[in-house]
């Protein structure tokens, strides 16, 4: 199971950092966990994945020099640091994590992750 956290009101400009914590026995440097988000009326867009076993970390275009996405090992957890937030950042963002290990646009592909946590809510007051 994924648990995501971190959501809240920010002004435009600030941070944020969510957590994904996995439960169960294997490590998080195992997974393959991204973090998805959406807004009512659209459909759930990629923002950032940590390809599990040392693959490597992307991100979606419009959050690349604003977020970060990390392991804490010790925790078991997924984080994504979130800076200069905009408002057009405001939605609820989903941790997500795959069986398989993916690389490039494979990794965007939403139907390919097969476990949810839920979302958590992060507004971005303008």
């Amino acid at each position: 199971q994924l648990q995501a956290s971190g959501g809240g009101l920010v002004q435009t400009g600030g941070s944020l950092r969510l957590s994904c914590a996995a439960s169960g026995r294997t490590s998080i440097n195992q997974l393959t966990v991204a973090w998805f988000r959406q807004t009512p009326g659209k459909e759930r867009e990629f923002v950032s994945v940590a390809v599990g076993s040392g693959g490597n970390v992307l991100y979606a275009d419009f959050v690349k020099g604003r977020f970060t996405i990390s392991r804490d090992s010790a925790r078991n957890t997924v984080n994504l640091q979130m800076n200069s937030l905009k408002p057009e950042d405001t939605a609820a963002y989903y941790c997500a994590k795959r069986r398989n290990r993916c690389v490039g646009s494979a990794c965007y592909n939403v139907d390919a992750y097969d476990v949810w946590g839920q979302g958590t809510l992060v507004t971005v007051s303008s």
